[in-house]
């Protein structure tokens, strides 16, 4: 049985891929989920579900959601829930197999190995595996409380870091004209991440498209200034005096592993 945050909550076995239709129990799941091999508190639970704003019957609430987890988690052959009683709340047991956010995490960390030990084709091999587990927006944008929410945005992060880590491998593998389209599509979708505009001015400069790349320089300064009043990271700067000058280091440092001539600092 496996457990999957990363688009809609479902739950996915030999039978197939289940969901919990009402939303009350999902928030409750992806608590135990968030929180898996910690104690998850009534008092959590409540103010996870319902916020601020809890009913007078907010403790027996969760005890009938609990009741309706364990019903949907049981499995013939499998006489233990993995949901538990422990004092002051629920815990939820899982392996680490058994969670698509810790299969996601495995294969990233592996991603980096190979990419510390210069193994390219193996390092986008990870990356684009964990990508692959994701289905869409974590719990499909379930719209929880706190705790829910902060680990949604931490794991979107997350992804993001591992798409930059996956374009640098690709980049040292030498598809730099293949990515040029998907590194446009990526800075209008993520207008001030600065790694993104680095490696789409390498893809462009490689592909003997210096006036683009520096273009882009233009166009990633103006925005940064208006929006932050910030002048770009120090590795845009240095990487624009490099094509202004046609350093020699611009084709080492975009057959090497992350471009790290050019790298943020």
């Amino acid at each position: 049985m496996r457990y999957e945050i990363l688009g809609p909550l479902r739950v996915t076995d030999d039978g197939g891929s289940h969901f919990i239709s009402a939303r009350k129990v999902q928030v409750l799941l992806a608590l135990l989920l968030v929180r898996s091999r910690q104690i998850v508190s009534i008092d959590d639970a409540i103010g996870e579900i319902w916020g601020e704003e809890s009913p007078r019957r907010a403790t027996a609430g969760v005890h009938v959601y609990i009741s309706q987890i364990r019903k949907f988690l049981a499995r013939p052959g499998r006489p233990d829930s993995p949901v538990v009683t422990r004092p002051p709340g629920y815990l939820l047991q899982l392996d680490d197999d058994e969670f698509d956010v810790h299969l996601f995490q495995a294969l990233l960390h592996s991603g980096r190995g190979h990419l510390k030990a210069r193994r390219a084709t193996e390092a986008v091999s990870a990356f684009e595996s964990a990508l692959a587990l994701w289905r869409g927006p974590v719990l499909d944008n379930l719209g929880a409380g706190p705790v829910i929410e902060g680990f949604a945005t931490w794991l979107g992060e997350t992804r993001l870091e591992c798409v930059e880590l996956l374009v640098d491998a690709q980049l040292s593998l030498g598809a730099h004209r293949e990515l040029v389209g998907r590194l446009y599509s990526l800075t209008a979708e993520h207008p001030l991440r600065e790694a993104f505009y680095r490696q789409l001015m390498l893809a462009l400069c490689r592909s003997e498209r210096q006036a683009d790349a520096l273009r882009v320089y233009q166009q990633a300064r103006t925005l940064l200034r208006e929006e932050l009043g910030l002048e770009p990271c120090r590795a845009l700067r240095e990487l624009q005096r490099a094509i202004l000058v046609a350093d020699e280091r611009l084709d080492r440092a975009m057959t090497a592993f992350g471009p790290s001539l050019f790298a943020a600092a």
